[in-house]
């Protein structure tokens, strides 16, 4: 079972940039898709950002522009650049990992995102 684990986050200022990285234990060589979420405190967990190895990629209307995915089969990690951040973006944030061969979605613990003001 492929594990993921988060990291990256932190406190920043309004306008600065955080890069999110979510190593799998194992390879993600068979993740037809991976993908960024959120949850800041009393909301619904959200999509981010979305990558299919089909070439697809989406995001919130409320990052476009500002956040990249992106994915290393290589290293087994995954990535989010955030930049021009807003306080808006503060949540914790999860990776996932949707595996063609077992057919499972993989989730990390999250890790915290603080913008301030």
């Amino acid at each position: 079972q492929v594990q993921l684990v988060e990291s990256g986050g932190g406190l920043v200022q309004a306008g600065e940039s955080l890069r999110l990285s979510c190593a799998a234990s194992g390879s993600i060589f068979s993740f037809y898709a991976v993908g960024w979420y959120r949850q800041a405190p009393g909301k619904p967990r959200e999509l981010v950002a979305h990558k299919t190895t089909t070439g697809s990629t989406n995001y919130a209307d409320s990052v476009k522009g500002r956040f990249t995915i992106s994915r290393d089969n290589a290293k087994n990690t995954v990535y989010l650049q955030m930049n021009s951040l807003k306080p808006e973006d503060t949540a914790v944030y999860y990776c996932k990992g949707s595996d063609s061969h077992t057919l499972r979605d993989y989730w990390g613990q999250g890790t915290q995102v603080t913008v301030s003001s």
